[in-house]
């Protein structure tokens, strides 16, 4: 079973992972290839390391986000949560989450654009 977190900002795809409000997770049955819950998630507050960290906790192995700070990538995969960055803004959360179980999702895996929730371009910090 996969659980893949997304996320939300005002009940939609959030383009910056430090901007989320809430998080969508999935289980998703990986031989069926069928989503079998969503549950949608209060992250704690935005602090180097607690959103890694907090997904890590909800058992998480896979993000699709768009922006996202370097050492945000690096925490989530040292914790073996595949990340998917580069997801263009406007996604669809179900049909995003069907396109990756089948490998079609549609991905730059440019990891930060937008520094506003972080400084990664100054101090590599998330």
């Amino acid at each position: 079973m996969l659980k893949i977190a997304i996320p939300m900002q005002g009940g939609h795809f959030s383009a910056q992972f430090g901007g989320a409000d809430r998080f969508a997770i999935f289980e998703v049955d990986e031989q069926a290839r069928r989503i079998m819950s969503l549950t949608s998630a209060t992250p704690p507050a935005h602090e180097q390391g607690s959103f890694p960290t907090w997904l890590k906790e909800q058992g998480c192995n896979v993000v699709l986000a768009g922006g996202m700070g370097p050492r945000a990538v690096t925490m989530l995969e040292s914790f073996g949560i595949q990340t998917v960055v580069g997801i263009p803004e406007g996604a669809e959360l179900e049909a995003l989450v069907r396109e990756f179980v089948e490998g079609r999702v549609v991905a730059s895996g440019e990891s930060c654009h937008d520094h506003g929730f972080h400084r990664c371009d100054q101090h590599g910090e998330t």
